[in-house]
């Protein structure tokens, strides 16, 4: 027998800020099966769920790997004697909303926004995603494999995908988008034909826009140029109020309005919050400081990136406050609790979610358009990069220097404000006497360096980033 932490020795697989993720060509049978293995040893010594929580739920996105890995998760059940339900493509938020409901567990095999030559996988216990804690856990976890898998060929359900739409369709039966252009940007998008299904049964008119059956890696902090100009093409053609999107397993929203402009995630979570009324908020350190000054909120909790961080904090939330909610800069937006609205309700579902937020944001389009909602915004821009490649060691020794000579640090680069304050709850995140902000954080899924800046202005904001990429040169 040996630990899993001992078969990832060679792997570049390791858990970061949302599952474990690595190349493709190191999730070998195996080491899929032993992942499944380990999580479910774990909820057995730990939580003690297992017995009540069969079978495993397990999902899929569109990428071409994925199949494969969910029939060595399955395989790896099996061998342990755990039966599993198989769902198919579908987001990880309506896979681990299915699970949440029915306390089963779940794993989503998913790379999430990462290139296709990537993959990961995601758990989920009864309760919802697991934490930083369950990760060393299930890493200690001592397994034992056959000498040879024989994968199974998995039949699929649909019982998730149902009962998310439904989830979405009874909260909003009440609107009407009759009138209202949609685009809906499928790419392979796990969600994309949900997406279309729930808005065609509010009676928006759907124009579907760049699906493919080559998988496209849309990372939602980061859109791409011709992702941009694509936007603002698709709504001059086809006069759009809105088009939405969302990365490869659904649970980070993209949203333009009837401009064609991408909304910044942070941005977006801002408003559904203001929208749904939320008191207390749980949020990255990364997201936009616009939160603080709008006035709304009661309590907003700053933490590490990544939404086991923000679920960790729901707890000290939940206790003083009846709506609490989270979100991220890359727009998935976490509810902690219940929402009601007239006989209605929405249950919590404390995982990163797509499908919520957007349907927040295009409730209001018979009310104003959407750019009108961001005009009234307090005036904070932020943009976000990467330095790529760049390994620990170089990132490490960079954000140790920075730390310690946060001003001589920044003149290096081009930026000679002086530096009023600096913390270090991700990377080292430094407040400028001009108001603006430079963040820097090694990624967690990725050998490279995350940079976040935040101006008075968008044109500051990107000016002041591509200043910094031009001179980070390790």
């Amino acid at each position: 027998m040996t630990t899993l932490s001992d078969l990832l020795q060679e792997s570049s697989i390791k858990f970061g800020t949302s599952g474990a993720r690595g190349l493709v060509e190191d999730f070998t049978p195996n080491i899929c099966a032993a992942f499944a293995m380990a999580f479910v040893q774990h909820g057995v010594a730990s939580l003690q769920l297992v017995q009540q929580a069969t079978p495993v739920l397990i999902g899929i996105d569109n990428r071409p790997s994925s199949y494969e890995i969910a029939q060595a998760v399955a395989t790896g059940l099996a061998e342990i004697g755990v039966s599993y339900q198989f769902h198919g493509v579908l987001p990880t938020p309506a896979l681990a909303f299915t699970a949440m409901q029915l306390k089963q567990l779940c794993i989503m095999v998913t790379g999430s926004h990462i290139p296709f030559e990537r993959n990961g996988l995601k758990f989920y216990y009864p309760h919802g995603e697991i934490g930083k804690q369950d990760e060393e856990g299930i890493l200690r976890q001592e397994i034992e494999l056959p000498n040879s898998l024989v994968l199974i060929q998995l039949t699929e359900q649909n019982i998730a995908t149902e009962a998310y739409i439904s989830r979405y369709l009874d909260f909003y039966s009440d609107l009407n988008l009759g009138g209202k252009n949609i685009g809906v940007y499928s790419h392979s998008s796990a969600g994309r034909d949900i997406y279309i299904s729930i808005l065609k049964q509010l009676d928006a008119n759907v124009i579907e826009l760049g699906r493919t059956e080559h998988f496209v890696p849309i990372d939602t902090e980061a859109v791409s140029t011709e992702d941009q100009a694509l936007a603002r093409e698709w709504v001059k053609v086809h006069q759009l109020d809105a088009i939405i999107s969302s990365d490869g397993d659904g649970d980070r929203p993209l949203i333009a309005d009837e401009k064609g402009k991408w909304l910044r995630g942070d941005i977006l979570g801002l408003l559904v919050s203001q929208k749904l009324n939320i008191e207390a908020l749980s949020i990255p350190v990364n997201c936009n400081s616009a939160v603080e000054l709008s006035g709304d909120f009661s309590a907003v909790l700053r933490t590490q990136i990544g939404s086991p961080f923000v679920i960790e904090q729901f707890v000290e939330l939940i206790a003083k406050y009846d709506s609490v909610a989270g979100f991220e800069a890359n727009g998935g937006y976490l509810l902690a609790s219940e929402i009601r609205k007239d006989k209605r309700h929405l249950s919590a579902l404390p995982t990163r979610d797509a499908l919520l937020p957007i349907l927040v944001l295009l409730a209001q389009l018979p009310i104003q358009p959407i750019s009108e909602l961001v005009k009234a915004l307090p005036k904070r821009f932020t943009q976000s990069g990467k330095i790529t490649p760049m390994s620990n060691h170089q990132g490490k020794a960079f954000l140790t220097q920075l730390s310690a000579e946060p001003k001589h640090t920044l003149a290096k680069l081009g930026v000679m404000s002086e530096v009023w304050r600096c913390n270090q709850i991700d990377g080292v995140r430094c407040e400028l006497h001009g108001q603006d902000i430079i963040h820097f954080r090694m990624s967690g899924n990725a050998p490279e360096m995350r940079c976040y800046v935040e101006s008075h202005s968008q044109q500051a904001a990107d000016e002041l980033l591509q200043k910094l990429l031009d001179s980070c040169k390790f």
